[in-house]
C-alpha cells in the first residue's frame, strides 16, 4: 500500500491544507494523475499519485491543515484492502475525520464508525410570551431575571422588577428594540501565509542592520519612451508599466554593483550572485508574495514587461508553479498604485537589500536656473549594512536613477 505525504515545498513550509480532492475513494489511479490540490504558505500545488492502484482511504478530508510529512491518503496496490478477522483493524486506523466516502470493504462495513453523541442543547430558560418581548424590547438577558411565576417562571412582573434594580440595561425609547452591546474586539485567527511573514519580516528585523538611502528620478522621459512603445508594437505587445521599467533599471544597475546582489554566509563570507533574479513584492488579500523574474538585466525591456506581467497576474490567482518563488537575489517593491509617496520596505533575508517605489507625482523642480513641474519619483534602498555602507547603496541609487533619466539605455543594454 503506497502513502500519499503532505509534501514540503519551501524549507519555511510546515503544513499546507487540502483544498480538493480530484480523486474519490475507491477510484483507479494512475501513476503521475493528480488526485489533490494543496495550499502552501506561497503557491497552490497539484499532488500526483507516486504509484498505480486504488485511491483506498482518504484521511485529511478538504480544508483541513496538515504538518509537512503526515500521511494524507493511502492508495492500494490494484486490489482492495485485505479483509481482516473479526475484531482486528483492517489496515491502519484514520484519524479522526477521516473521509471514506466508497469503497469500503467487508470488514469495514462490519464495523461501522460509531456516530458522535450529538450535543445537548441548552436549558430553554421557562418564560411567559408578554416577559419575552419585554426583555427583547430592553436587551435584558433573561438568565440574569429571577423568575416568581409557576415553576420558577419569568413572568411580565419579574421584568418590571428588574428594571427597577441598579443592574437594569440603560433605558431605551418605547416600540425601538435595544441594540445588543458590541464587543470590544475580536479575535480572528492569521493565515498560514501572514504567519509566514510575521516570522520572516521578524527575523529580518531582529537579524538584518537596517539602513536606508532615498532619491528622487525625474520621470519625463521614462513616460515618453512607455508612449513611443506602445505606438511602435500596439496596446498590447508594447504594453509596459512604470514597474516594468523600474525593475529594469533595478536589474541593469545590479550589474554595475554587484555587492547588493549578494547575500552574507555567516560569519564572514559574502557570496554575490553572478545573475541578476528580482523578487516582485505582491499583495493578495491574506499576505505577500514574491514571484521571482529571472535575469532581469539580460531580458529584452518588452519580454521583461510580458514576464512580469505573468507573475504578478499568477501571484495574484495563486497559480503559479513553486519554482517561480525560489532564487531572489534582489527585491523591488512598488506601492506606487496606492497613492502613496515613500515608504521603507523590510529586507527579504537572506538578500542584501530591497528597492522601495513610491507614485508618480506632479512637483516643481529647478532645471537649468528655471521652476518647471515634472513628473517625480522616490526611491528608497534598503540595506544590510553588514553586505555594503552609505556609500555603496547611494552609488546603487544614483545608477538607478540614471538609468530611468536616460531611458534609451533600458532598451539598448541587450
Amino acid at each position: 500500500m503506497a502513502e500519499v505525504i503532505m509534501p514540503k515545498m519551501s524549507d519555511a513550509m510546515t503544513e499546507g491544507k487540502v483544498l480538493s480532492w480530484k480523486k474519490r475513494v475507491g477510484d483507479r489511479v494512475a501513476r503521475g494523475d493528480v488526485i489533490a490540490e494543496i495550499e502552501t504558505d506561497k503557491v497552490n500545488v497539484e499532488i500526483e499519485a507516486e504509484a498505480s492502484g486504488t485511491l483506498s482511504q482518504i484521511l485529511v478530508p478538504e480544508g483541513t491543515p496538515a504538518a509537512v510529512g503526515t500521511i494524507i491518503a493511502y492508495i492500494n496496490g490494484g486490489e482492495a484492502p485485505a479483509q481482516a478477522p473479526p475484531g482486528a483493524p483492517a489496515g491502519p486506523p484514520p484519524p479522526e475525520g477521516a473521509v471514506e466516502t466508497r469503497g469500503a470493504g467487508p470488514a469495514e462495513r462490519a464495523a461501522p464508525p460509531r456516530p458522535r453523541e450529538a450535543p445537548r442543547p441548552q436549558e430553554r430558560i421557562r418564560a411567559s410570551p408578554i416577559a419575552r418581548r419585554l426583555a427583547a424590547e430592553r436587551g435584558i438577558d433573561l438568565s440574569g431575571v429571577t423568575g416568581t411565576g409557576p415553576g420558577g417562571r419569568v413572568v411580565e412582573r419579574d421584568i418590571e422588577a428588574y428594571l427597577a434594580s441598579p443592574a437594569a440595561p440603560p433605558a431605551v425609547a418605547p416600540g425601538r428594540p435595544a441594540a445588543a452591546p458590541e464587543a470590544d474586539f475580536e479575535d480572528v485567527e492569521l493565515s498560514r501565509m501572514r504567519q509566514a511573514v510575521a516570522r520572516t519580516v521578524a527575523r529580518s528585523k531582529q537579524t538584518i542592520p537596517h539602513f536606508y538611502v532615498t532619491t528622487e528620478a525625474d520621470m519625463t522621459g521614462a513616460l515618453d519612451l512607455r508612449a513611443q512603445l506602445r505606438a511602435a508594437y500596439g496596446e498590447e505587445q508594447g504594453r509596459v508599466s512604470v514597474n516594468d521599467l523600474i525593475l529594469k533599471a533595478a536589474g541593469l544597475a545590479l550589474r554595475r554593483h554587484p555587492h547588493l546582489n549578494a547575500q552574507l554566509i555567516e560569519p564572514a563570507t559574502l557570496r554575490r550572485f553572478h545573475r541578476i533574479h528580482l523578487g516582485i513584492m505582491v499583495a493578495i488579500p491574506d499576505g505577500l508574495v514574491l514571484p521571482v523574474l529571472r535575469d532581469a538585466d539580460r531580458l529584452p525591456l518588452l519580454a521583461l514587461a510580458q514576464e512580469a506581467r505573468r507573475l504578478v497576474e499568477g501571484a495574484r490567482q495563486r497559480r503559479l508553479r513553486q519554482e517561480d518563488y525560489v532564487g531572489a537575489t534582489f527585491a523591488v517593491s512598488n506601492l506606487g498604485m496606492y497613492d502613496v509617496t515613500n515608504f521603507t520596505a523590510i529586507i527579504n533575508p537572506p538578500q542584501a537589500g530591497i528597492l522601495a517605489v513610491g507614485r508618480i507625482q506632479e512637483r516643481p523642480v529647478v532645471r537649468d536656473g528655471q521652476i518647471a513641474v515634472r513628473p517625480m519619483i522616490e526611491l528608497t534602498l534598503s540595506a544590510d549594512h553588514r553586505v555594503t555602507d552609505g556609500a555603496g547603496a547611494a552609488e546603487y541609487l544614483v545608477e538607478v536613477k540614471r538609468l530611468l533619466e536616460n531611458p534609451v539605455l533600458l532598451v539598448s543594454s541587450w
